[in-house]
């Protein structure tokens, strides 16, 4: 088998919820939720075996209500919160939740599914996020990036909830809180924790709008009121330059922002022809941007003219040997370009999310509505230009 074909893994029911498992830097290994009204939902861990090319998986039951959001604890494999639909007094609320993975769940079982559904173990309730609904519906949750775990934030309806996580994250007390104000119904669709700032600053996306908030004020530091032409579906920081912001939404576009001046873009993506629900950052090589839409493709493009290395690897005259010595024609190469390094059509159904691996930077997973989760590769050409 070549090395850059895809592994697709299929699961029985329908899915839109996908993570990395964050704090596992070894083993490549993603989560996925389920969405099934009739039967007990589950998450599926899945492991990928790099070397055979083969997926390993372990079954968990989140028996609360479907799963529309998933997140992974940044500082505790065990850790994971989800949001998750329930019906209360005749409507639908979605709920969040903090719980720990049982210790057995290790995956590397090739059991088939029928087995699997026997032995799957149950999810461990940690705390509910808000679980009366006081603020109304979760969007989703969102870890601080860098630290001990301690601390998420919840976006509900029009309030971004700032959450400390106490007692090994038993209890959750609710620390701060900011509410978006105006007309009509606001409310917002996603939310990103910077990793830069020392972890101070948040993007949420709301209807057309980005803000930006500081955490310990808990007030906007920047608004980009109409980032898009319709609906914002996600949004994502720059790894490596602290200012750079990605957003995607249903005008079919994917946006570079630098948010010191937001007043437009600096840079356009337009290759999907249907609502793009996903853009991830490669968190190594962030010249590497993936998209997910539901146009049923995931699209990987090349951000080299405003990635932290917008003239490829740069290597210092003294660092080469006299063998070494560089070519003259090697100088006048032409810097790499903008542009779509690949178009992945492996999926029948939107697209409704994608996400990097934390253990292999050329590695990177999308989930399509049908329940069908591809495991892809960096192309392998394109991954040694990068690195040497």
């Amino acid at each position: 088998m070549e090395d850059d074909a895809p592994v697709i893994y299929g699961l029985e029911f329908q899915a839109r919820a996908l993570t990395p498992q964050t704090a596992e830097t070894d083993a490549i290994r993603f989560l996925v939720g389920t969405q099934s009204l009739k039967y007990d939902n589950q998450i599926h861990i899945i492991d990928f075996d790099d070397e055979n090319n083969i997926i390993n998986k372990n079954v968990l039951l989140h028996q609360v209500g479907e799963i529309w959001h998933i997140s992974a604890s940044p500082a505790d494999k065990g850790v994971l919160a989800t949001c998750y639909s329930k019906i209360t007094d005749s409507r639908v609320l979605t709920c969040a939740a903090v719980w720990r993975m049982p210790e057995e769940s290790e995956p590397g079982s090739h059991e088939s599914p029928d087995e699997a559904s026997s032995t799957a173990h149950a999810l461990e309730l940690l705390c509910d996020l808000d679980g009366a609904g006081a603020h109304g519906s979760v969007a989703c949750v969102v870890w601080e990036p860098t630290g001990d775990g301690k601390r998420v934030v919840s976006l509900a309806d029009n309030h971004l909830l700032l959450w400390d996580l106490q007692e090994s994250s038993s209890r959750a007390l609710l620390a701060s809180s900011a509410s978006l104000e105006g007309k009509g119904q606001l409310r917002f669709t996603s939310g990103r924790w910077s990793p830069h700032h020392n972890c101070t600053q948040l993007a949420t996306a709301n209807d057309t709008a980005v803000r930006g908030w500081d955490t310990r004020s808990m007030s906007q530091i920047y608004c980009m009121e109409n980032a898009h032409g319709q609906l914002v579906r996600d949004l994502d920081f720059n790894p490596n330059k602290q200012y750079y912001l990605a957003t995607c939404g249903d005008d079919c576009k994917v946006k570079f922002w630098d948010t010191r001046n937001v007043t437009q873009p600096v840079a356009a993506l337009e290759e999907h022809s249907h609502w793009v629900w996903n853009v991830r950052y490669n968190h190594s090589h962030d010249q590497l941007v993936l998209t997910g839409s539901s146009d049923s493709r995931v699209i990987l493009s090349n951000m080299v003219s405003i990635s932290s290395e917008p003239f490829g690897h740069l290597v210092d005259d003294e660092d080469l040997s006299d063998q070494e010595e560089r070519r003259p024609e090697d100088k006048s190469q032409e810097p790499p370009q903008d542009g779509v390094i690949a178009t992945y059509e492996e999926h029948e159904d939107s697209v409704y999310a994608v996400d990097w691996s934390s253990a292999d930077p050329w590695l990177f997973a999308s989930l399509s509505y049908d329940g069908r989760l591809v495991i892809n590769r960096v192309p392998r050409a394109l991954k040694y230009h990068i690195l040497l």
